[in-house]
């Protein structure tokens, strides 16, 4: 049955297993970044070869439009398979066809995180879908266009520490001198450490502010061999904050958080080394930094990422793939889509001033 099903653990395990070993897979496409948005429906397809090995999957998600019966259906850094096989491809999509049965779906859209290639966007046009990347602005995608991604493959902590810039160097060895420590857990009580520091980053940095059951149900979600919340600290001051995940082979920092105190003493760069060594040690073939918007090298998160990622530059990625089932209903999501991006924007801005008062 190319449709998973969830209550066969046998199949359950078995897609995993695949998920999981693929070179390049997002932890987004592990069925339990699906009980992280829980929010959202899950489903999975598989595409299986004649000795019934799985060779081709797609977690997805779906959203039901509001105050409609239609269903948005997404495969968050999907499929997992190999994009350049448009065929291959093209047989995962006709398996997730078949939820059509189940909801009304307007689109399927999937983000590989495979790098740009002028040639693939091509044959995917030719194929019949649509392709989204930088001929649109930030707020008409799901996932930025853009990660900073750092290739551990075995290297040494020495021999890495040297690709970085000089100046990422001096800041992990000052928070050093200046005795600022990290260390991780996976305690309810250091998740709400973390939170609060997010919260103070988000008004900062004039970000939007997740609830804390998401991140509660991140920590649920993976346990202690793949998740992980780091906190530097200073004598008795919590300094900055993360979550990592350790996933497939890569090193997922999530989300980071600081606080507004002793940034001088460079804590965050530190928190980074920390969770890249956790990465090292568990033989991880690359530590991904996450996303960036802005592409200016003044621009201070560029700066920091960059920074550590000096030697492999920033990855642009294909963009958004989609495969649309009512043309009406899409150019109206569509349109509407950085409208309310913008309106939400406008709130917590709002919000912010109301709180600062």
């Amino acid at each position: 049955m190319p449709i998973l099903n969830k209550q066969n653990e046998k199949d359950v395990k078995k897609y995993e297993k695949f998920v999981s070993e693929f070179d390049g897979a997002s932890l987004m496409q592990s069925l339990n970044w699906a009980n992280v948005k829980f929010n959202w429906i899950q489903e999975a397809v598989y595409v299986e070869d004649d000795e019934k090995n799985i060779i081709a999957a797609m977690t997805l998600l779906l959203e039901k439009v509001p105050h409609t019966d239609t269903y948005f259906m997404y495969a968050p850094r999907g499929p997992v398979c190999d994009i350049n096989d448009i065929e291959l491809v093209k047989k995962l999509v006709v398996e997730a066809e078949k939820l059509k049965e189940k909801y009304k779906i307007f689109v399927l859209k999937f983000d590989p995180n495979i790098k740009y290639n002028e040639k693939l966007e091509i044959m995917y046009k030719e194929a019949g879908f649509k392709v989204l990347n930088k001929n649109m602005n930030k707020d008409d995608l799901i996932q930025p266009l853009h990660d900073m991604v750092l290739n551990i493959d075995e290297f040494s902590e020495e021999e890495l520490m040297k690709t970085f810039a000089e100046k990422t160097r001096y800041n992990i060895r000052l928070a050093k001198r200046k005795n600022v420590e990290v260390y991780y857990s996976r305690k309810e009580e250091d998740l709400k450490i973390f939170y609060e520091l997010y919260k103070i980053t988000a008004i900062r940095d004039k970000i939007g502010c997740r609830a804390y059951e998401y991140f509660n149900a991140m920590l649920n979600s993976y346990d202690e061999k793949h998740l992980r919340i780091y906190i530097a600290k200073h004598e008795n001051d919590n300094l900055s904050a993360a979550i990592a995940i350790n996933y497939g082979g890569e090193l997922f920092y999530l989300y980071g958080a600081s606080s507004n105190e002793k940034r001088n003493l460079m804590p965050n760069y530190l928190m980074q080394w920390e969770m890249i060594k956790w990465g090292l040690q568990t033989k991880c073939k690359k530590y991904n930094f996450g996303g960036v918007l802005n592409l200016d090298p003044q621009n201070g998160l560029y700066k920091f990422k960059i920074g550590f990622c000096k030697k492999d530059g920033v990855t642009e990625y294909i963009g958004e793939i989609d495969k649309i089932y009512d043309n009406k209903i899409y150019l109206i999501y569509t349109k509407c889509l950085p409208i309310l991006k913008n309106i939400k924007r406008k709130i917590r801005n709002i919000k912010r001033k109301v709180i600062s008062n």
